[in-house]
């Protein structure tokens, strides 16, 4: 293992930093990385780095966000840059520059969301090279020419199967899914949806604003699919302000229905959560099938 633990906080061992491709570390401080990796700010003679590591996992366990990250460089879009990963002693690791937070202007985020929601997939289809592996789900990304084949057939089902085989699920819940899913297929038959880049994960944690003011996206899930899935992500847990969404939708106005669609990637970010923390989300994730079910 890599880490020793001190009233519950991580700590790399010395021999496993000495290891890693930077040059005088000169203070290492446990940091808050999300609910999958371990993560720590490394202050070293040239700068600031953000570490995030994924003990006893190979280097492929980042393969799928460096490659998001690269896509958002070439988008243009702010985001963290990758300065080396690798493995060391069996832990996967991913080297960050370190983006020093300050306050900024939600208008300004939602103009660079739309920004990324203008580019394009590079085949047309809807997908990704490399699969979604989060800490307790792995998603094909497989691509397609069908948004509902990958969002309804390789999200919604599978995410319903996992919390089903978990117990997450009672025989009454998997029926109300099995009933709206044909709402779900036709709203989204009745749409006509896009392939552009998503963050895949845009929840406010998601998001910073440089000390210079400047809005920057971080951790990507990305994938090419809908614009809707990330704005309906947005909704789930707030953050996000009118602002916001005033700004974006100048640059890429909101299709008609999207307010019933919303509901879709809600459920999907929802089951994702019950999924993963349990029972919690339960009443939250039945709520939005309903909802479904009413329209």
């Amino acid at each position: 293992m890599i880490f020793i633990f001190n009233w519950e906080v991580p700590i790399l061992k010395k021999e496993w930093l000495q290891a890693l491709p930077l040059k005088e570390i000169l203070d290492v401080q446990p940091v808050g990385g999300g609910d999958v990796n371990q993560a720590f700010r490394l202050r070293t003679a040239t700068g600031n780095f953000f570490l995030l590591v994924q003990p006893q996992t190979t280097a492929s366990f980042y393969a799928a966000e460096i490659a998001g990250l690269e896509d958002f460089k070439k988008a243009g879009i702010l985001a963290p840059r990758v300065i080396a990963h690798g493995e060391i002693q069996g832990d996967a690791y991913l080297i960050l520059n370190y983006l020093e937070q300050g306050s900024g202007s939600q208008a300004e985020l939602g103009q660079l969301v739309a920004k990324l929601h203008m580019q394009h997939s590079p085949n047309g289809k809807f997908g990704y090279a490399l699969p979604y592996s989060g800490s307790s789900i792995t998603l094909d990304n497989t691509w397609t020419d069908s948004w509902v084949e990958l969002f309804v057939e390789k999200r919604l089902d599978v995410l319903a199967t996992a919390v089903a085989d978990k117990g997450l699920w009672d025989q009454r819940a998997i029926a109300r899914y099995k009933q709206v899913r044909p709402q779900i297929v036709q709203l989204l038959q009745n749409h006509p949806s896009q392939p552009v880049l998503l963050h895949g994960d845009l929840w406010s944690g998601n998001y910073l604003f440089l000390a210079d003011g400047r809005p920057a996206l971080i951790d990507p899930a990305a994938f090419y699919g809908d614009r809707e899935f990330d704005l309906g992500v947005t909704t789930v847990f707030g953050g996000f302000s009118e602002q916001f969404y005033r700004a974006y939708a100048k640059l890429l106005p909101f299709a008609q229905g999207y307010e019933k669609r919303l509901d879709l990637y809600r459920l999907y970010y929802l089951l994702i959560h019950l999924n993963k923390f349990g029972s919690t989300y339960a009443a939250s994730v039945q709520r939005v099938v309903q909802q479904i079910a009413n329209y």
